[in-house]
């Protein structure tokens, strides 16, 4: 999407299915086989489809405790591979650790124990909040029906809902993009799209050039903390060990920003970590993790962004990254593209407003030296004007095309007769 207008520009979900099928009667075979397909044919996936968010969440976490205070750019956590909160073990995902680590590079490597660590510092209360205002929980509201609005739990839903008291366990998975929270693709891309423009959007599927007029819409973040988080998505593609290196381009000195994320979708038990965690390609398709990425383009003066989720793909960085990474390439390339061609149609416009005015300032010359060399003026007949009218449209297309010169064409018609 365009994060300077909001106006979506490529709107996708996959698997679909064949719509000749509903111009007759369907036959309960046909209904059966789509109803039952696992992988949902007749759901909008973009606009419906509920997912964790998983390490996207990372950066509402960043944006909390920059907000708050409980981030600086400089502090630092050590990721010894796990955290302890009462007798349960919080992992990351690599299980030996990335060591000392500042925010910056915490969002690079997408470390899990750093933010359980700033989760219990920052509090429950101030991450729902800042993910609320940046659109969370809320709907897009674009021209389709069927979007769903997900779901931001806190204290309050959890009480009414579940019957129980909020944790710091929660607060934990939170932290991570998981537990209870859910989000549709398209409330990522906005999410992604004001966080590289730096400002709110209204989402649209049909271009509104009084979008671009309008005053923008302030997210009540501050830039030096957008910022931050950008430098960190930098890094995440640019910067060798980031998660989404292998996926990074350079089209033309552009490059894309992003963030990588796989959801779990089942619990992994002590005993299987304490063996060795199963493999995504040696699981059933249906327990393999979600791929996520999200992502912006230009890196220094950002204009698209996209999301990206792949349903149990087994990884953000393998298998939803490159994905996003071809599309942000394609559309750049598709800008110069265009520019060349508008370039190009202005090009020949002037040459053929240079070309009329040659013609026509020759013409006129050349007719004044007919009357000035005329010993008598005579009046032509309609025949006489409609003939030399053409004459004369001839004259100058052929003049236009390059192939004679206007002078000859009218020497040739005979135009001199008529004064």
């Amino acid at each position: 999407m365009d994060v300077k207008t909001g106006e979506i520009l490529t709107l996708f979900s996959a698997p679909s299915f064949d719509p000749n099928l509903f111009t007759v009667p369907l036959s309960v075979k046909d209904w059966r086989a789509l109803a039952s397909n696992p992988k949902n044919p007749l759901q909008n996936k973009a606009l419906n489809g509920l997912y964790s968010p998983g390490s996207v969440f990372k950066i509402i976490m960043t944006l909390a405790g920059l907000e708050g205070g409980q981030i600086t750019p400089h502090n630092t956590v050590l990721c010894s591979g796990k955290v302890r909160l009462g007798n349960q073990l919080f992992h990351c995902w690599k299980k030996q650790g990335h060591g000392h680590l500042n925010v910056v590079d915490a969002i690079k490597h997408s470390c899990d124990v750093y933010f359980y660590e700033m989760a219990q510092k920052i509090g429950v209360d101030q991450i729902v909040s800042v993910a609320a205002r940046l659109g969370f929980g809320e709907l897009v509201g674009i021209e389709i029906n069927g979007e769903k609005k997900g779901l931001l739990p806190s204290r309050m839903w959890k009480e009414t809902v579940k019957g129980d008291g909020w944790r710091m366990g929660d607060t934990l998975n939170l932290s991570i993009g998981q537990g209870f929270i859910n989000t549709t693709p398209l409330q990522l891309a906005k999410f992604v799209s004001e966080i590289a423009g730096g400002n709110r959007l209204n989402l649209t599927l049909v271009r509104k050039d009084v979008q671009d007029k309008k005053s923008p819409k302030s997210m009540g973040i501050s830039q030096k903390h957008l910022n931050i988080v950008r430098e960190g998505m930098d890094k995440v593609v640019n910067e060798e060990g980031g998660t989404a290196f292998g996926s990074r381009f350079n089209y033309r000195g552009q490059m894309m920003a992003g963030k990588t994320a796989s959801t779990q979708v089942r619990r992994i038990s002590l005993k299987e970590r304490e063996e060795g965690v199963k493999k995504q390609e040696d699981l059933p398709w249906q327990y393999r993790d979600h791929a996520m990425f999200v992502a912006f383009a230009p890196t220094d003066k950002p204009r698209y962004a996209v999301a990206v989720v792949v349903e149990h793909g087994g990884g953000g960085s393998r298998t939803a990254a490159p994905i996003a990474s071809k599309m942000l390439h394609e559309v750049l390339r598709l800008e110069d593209e265009d520019k060349a061609l508008a370039e190009q149609q202005v090009k020949v416009e002037k040459l053929k407003q240079a070309k009329q005015k040659d013609f026509q300032n020759k013409t006129d010359s050349e007719t004044e030296k007919l009357k000035r060399g005329a010993t008598s003026v005579l009046v032509p007949s309609d025949h006489q004007v409609g003939l030399s009218n053409q004459i004369a449209l001839n004259a100058f297309q052929t003049y236009l095309n390059g192939d004679r010169t206007g002078e000859e064409y009218v020497k040739e018609g005979g135009l001199s007769e008529f004064f």
